[in-house]
């Protein structure tokens, strides 16, 4: 495929995100900009939450673990649903009781100051290095297309891509996503409709000669009950669960998106539909995976090693020039929304979290947003980079790595705020918070020697966070409601 068509679709698409950018932002604010003045429809924030909870991991890396993995990850997405249950039912409502922007200030009406801003800084770790991780792999895939071809070196490009991001989301910020991201999930389940489509046709299978290859295949083995193997269905369920509640529940950014909605009635709504909308995309991922690897057995092809390169391989190079078009555009769609919304989100924290946003003049809260929004886009450009030269790894494994250990503190801290009375020694939080992820690689790296062969998968959040649970409880100081009525005494 040419270079110069590819570029042609890369900034054909952009023109587009511009011009809805153009027409969600004006007279915009600060409060237009982080909940878009909270009036966003439950509907549409649910389907364009479908494309930022997937990104560019889903629409390759997934079709790429069924060879090894076959269909073992619809386990994990199992879990989703009950993680989505806990967001809807204990953590939403929690959020619009407080009238909350920023999800992380419940540490501090709960805890103290420590422990907000510890909780804020590992989101902003962890969403800055998740971020940059998706979009690692649209770099690479645009890198292999166009780039490479033009003798544009990866970090140029790299810096291309978050640039583009910034132009069309530093205005309208969250006003702008909701309609941007259901615009790009319309984009990405087309792509994947479509090359579903052709690659049947290329194989002369119709709907249910796609599903009967499929279940005949050795790609569709979904429950695995063996303890020690990682696939294992109770450690992928749990794991599932957890990670969602986390990654969704406890992430600055998927909750600006649901306290954008008119009330919680709406936004549970939203939350009820998007999960269900997300258990069948993820089959249809699975589903094209599955496709992938068929086709090319029945043309011969050798495939790349790495799961990550077999649907852009195929693509790129064995498939039509339109299905190479839909691939390429598919894949842009799912990445920026994913991407777009984090850069948001990021913002937000940090201006809301770190800057005192609420008692400085607007005039100076839109200079300070320029500036935060294009610092965290710069900072995710170099981790890109940084990224490119590390990695071995799948894409998502990479990316679930990455929440085990940083977001198992914030599952930690919010486990031990809601379902425990007790107050902690504030100012020994940030250690607890570190001191957690350090034991738990000890623990998981060391596991198969320790515990009779068992290694840790996905499931390492879950240790993180139930360390982290027992380190606050170490320096706990007793319940709140005893310590208040002693403050009373003292006082009187």
């Amino acid at each position: 495929m040419s270079p110069t068509l590819i570029i042609g679709l890369i900034l054909g698409y952009f023109c587009i995100l511009i011009f809805i950018s153009y027409l969600t932002s004006r007279n915009t604010d600060s409060e237009t900009f982080f909940l878009a003045n909270r009036s966003s429809p439950w509907y549409v924030v649910a389907f364009g939450m479908i494309g930022t909870s997937l990104s560019g991991v889903t629409f390759v890396s997934i079709p790429g673990m069924v060879a090894g993995a076959q269909f073992s990850y619809l386990q994990f997405v199992m879990g989703y649903l009950l993680g989505y249950l806990v967001i809807a039912t204990v953590l939403m409502p929690l959020y619009y009781r407080m009238n909350l922007v920023s999800i992380y200030t419940y540490l501090e009406d709960r805890f103290g100051w420590w422990s907000y801003k510890t909780g804020a800084a590992f989101f902003l770790l962890s969403r800055t290095l998740g971020a940059a991780i998706r979009l690692f792999l649209i770099a690479g895939v645009l890198q292999l297309a166009v780039f490479d071809e033009l003798g544009i070196p990866f970090s140029v490009s790299v810096l291309i891509t978050i640039a583009l991001i910034w132009v069309y989301t530093f205005r309208g910020g969250m006003k702008t996503i909701i309609w941007t991201d259901t615009f790009q999930t319309t984009a990405m389940l087309t792509a994947v409709g479509i090359t579903i489509w052709l690659i049947s046709d290329e194989l002369n299978l119709g709907f249910q000669g796609i599903v009967d290859t499929i279940t005949a295949s050795d790609y569709s083995q979904v429950f695995f009950w063996d303890g020690k193997d990682s696939k294992n269905f109770f450690k992928q369920f749990f794991s599932g669960a957890f990670i969602t509640i986390v990654m969704t529940g406890l992430d600055q950014d998927m909750m600006q998106k649901n306290l954008s909605c008119k009330n919680i009635g709406e936004a549970q709504k939203n939350m009820f539909w998007f999960s269900i909308i997300l258990f069948v995309v993820n089959i249809l991922f699975l589903s094209l995976g599955a496709l992938l690897y068929i086709y090319a057995q029945a043309k011969g092809i050798t495939l790349p090693e790495r799961g990550d390169d077999v649907f852009p391989f195929l693509a790129l190079n064995h498939f039509s020039a339109f299905a190479g078009i839909v691939f390429i555009l598919g894949i842009i769609a799912i990445t920026y929304a994913s991407a777009d919304s984090a850069l948001t989100a990021l913002t937000t924290s940090f201006c809301v979290d770190f800057l005192n946003f609420k008692d400085r003049p607007e005039q100076e809260r839109v200079r300070l947003r320029y500036l935060v929004h294009g610092g965290i886009s710069l900072v995710m450009g170099l981790v890109i980079i940084v990224f490119e030269l590390l990695n071995n790894d799948s894409v998502v494994t990479a990316v679930f790595k990455v929440a085990g250990y940083t977001y198992g503190p914030l599952l930690g801290l919010y486990a031990f705020g809601i379902y425990t009375k007790r107050a902690v020694r504030d100012r020994l939080v940030p250690a607890v918070c570190i001191i957690a992820p350090l034991l738990t690689f000890i623990i998981s790296y060391n596991s198969a020697d320790w515990f009779w062969g068992y290694e840790f998968g996905f499931e390492v959040l879950i240790l993180n966070g139930f360390l982290t649970f027992v380190g606050l409880m170490a320096v706990s100081a007793g319940r709140i409601d005893e310590l208040e009525l002693a403050r009373e005494q003292q006082t009187a």
